[in-house]
């Protein structure tokens, strides 16, 4: 297809706009050089130079280009949006209180505070200071393991999927794995237990039905390639009504008999036990070891609120096994997420005021009483601003612990929902989205609902902030239809 004539006036309008390297040697760009490097600069300007083109070629009307300084401008806007980090700070106001799309766990302030020292200095991660040799990453983390969770040795990888597939190749490449057919789940992230086993080299044999497994089930799958019992804590779904499994006691006991080690993958697992703090229960890790389990894997963010990995704790001779794995030097964690971690595992050693320490337990423990005082003054703060334009109301609302850690449970919450006749809940969804701080907040039964039990000050002053850019970008849109 031949390419459209230009007119004359466009021919024109194109050959006003100013050569590169001629902006380049004028006094606003000279000065972004100070700032920025000129190669940065020049991509800024090929951009902009690229958009007027396309403006002055597809527009109905002849775009004349900008004069020097509305070049500049461009040029500064288009310099911030390429420096611009990709991970932004947003408030979270879905309901949902671990959300894996959102970051999962916000980390405590002696957390952040020893990824800081830890980010900013060499640290002695791997170097033994009484003996100046080297030492090994696992000594950072491994005595408050052992204190908190009776085990004998321990190691940390990136992620529980990470756990899991390294424990698995270790202990069972090759030979059957014995797991319940109910406990072959998925989640979040198209993570199966059954294509992590076969990544792992190991060889599934499930046993028993979705509802029912029975310890006789997994001795009559027990052969000369067994080499594990493998228990998988079911911690996205919930069966209920005609169902039963066999305790971790009895599989632990059973393979005792015919010595075959036992694993489980508790997922999110926990430290300490919910229910003081009104939650529901979750296997605790200590009664797993205490039970006799050679190897327990679970998550270092989500119920335990530290950074994202995958914790390994156990037997001394199985972690041993699983530290010479070739696959451990590349699902290891540098020092930042070993910082975290230690940090946070600190904290459990006092479990006097963990509520206060921990963000994610702190959301977690919210009485309705303290939700209601944070929806109202907020909601106020909002009709203010909204006037007749939105409906500000304060509903109740169930918020889920999270994803991924006792996802099927839910918290008594309070929401603030927005209703408008004149805009639609999914397009206020993606006003409050686009702020420089982001809201994100459900859309629901056609309102946008604020989910207060993640809001605390700091997070009530962007939403009025965003709420304000809110309602001016509205009526710009208002002013500019008319």
């Amino acid at each position: 297809m031949p390419a459209k004539k230009l007119t004359p006036e466009q021919g024109a309008a194109l050959r006003r706009i100013p050569a590169i390297e001629q902006l380049l040697s004028r006094e606003p760009f000279l000065s972004m050089q100070e700032q920025y490097s000129r190669e940065l600069i020049t991509e800024a300007l090929r951009t902009v130079a690229a958009e007027i083109r396309r403006q002055i070629l597809d527009g109905a009307k002849i775009v004349e280009p900008p004069d020097e300084a509305a070049y500049a401008a461009l040029a500064r806007a288009e310099l911030e949006s390429l420096t611009a980090p990709a991970l932004r700070p947003i408030v979270n106001v879905t309901g949902t209180i671990t959300h894996t799309n959102l970051g999962r766990s916000l980390l405590s302030a002696s957390a952040s505070e020893s990824i800081a020292q830890a980010a900013a200095n060499y640290v002695n991660l791997e170097y033994d200071l009484d003996t100046g040799a080297r030492g090994h990453r696992d000594r950072m983390t491994e005595p408050l393991l052992q204190r908190l969770t009776g085990c004998e040795a321990s190691t940390i990888v990136n992620n529980n999927a990470a756990a899991v597939l390294l424990a698995l190749n270790t202990l069972a490449r090759g030979k059957e794995v014995i797991v319940s057919r109910g406990e072959l789940i998925e989640i979040g992230g198209a993570f199966r237990i059954p294509d992590v086993m076969e990544a792992s080299g190991a060889i599934l044999r499930e046993v028993g039905t979705t509802n029912r497994t029975h310890l006789r089930d997994y001795e009559n799958a027990i052969n000369e390639n067994t080499a594990l019992l493998l228990k998988v804590h079911p911690s996205n779904y919930k069966v209920v009504g005609f169902a039963s499994t066999p305790t971790m006691e009895e599989i632990t006991e059973l393979g005792g008999r015919h010595g075959i080690p036992t694993m489980e993958d508790l997922g999110s697992g926990s430290l300490i036990d919910l229910t003081r703090y009104g939650l529901p229960y979750e296997p605790i890790v200590r009664e797993r070891i205490s039970a006799g389990v050679n190897v327990v894997t679970f998550s270092g963010d989500k119920l335990l609120g530290g950074a994202q990995a995958g914790i390994i704790v156990g037997r001394l001779d199985a972690i041993e096994k699983i530290r010479k794995n070739p696959l451990m030097r590349a699902l290891r964690v540098g020092k930042l997420t070993i910082a975290a971690i230690e940090a946070t595992l600190r904290l459990y050693l006092n479990e006097k005021g963990l509520t206060e320490k921990l963000p994610m337990l702190q959301c977690y423990t919210r009485s309705i009483a303290e939700l209601r005082e944070v929806a109202e003054k907020l909601a106020n703060h909002l009709r203010q601003i909204f006037g007749d334009a939105i409906q500000v109301t304060v509903e109740e609302s169930a918020a889920q612990i999270g994803s991924g850690s006792l996802p099927v449970d839910t918290l008594p919450s309070l929401a603030i929902s927005l209703d408008s006749p004149q805009i639609s809940a999914e397009a206020l969804a993606a006003h409050f989205r686009s702020q420089p701080i982001p809201v994100i907040g459900r859309v629901q039964d056609e309102r946008l609902r604020l989910d207060v039990r993640t809001v605390f000050e700091e997070e009530s002053v962007w939403i009025v902030e965003v709420a304000k850019c809110v309602m001016e970008k509205r009526q710009a849109e208002l002013n500019y239809s008319t």
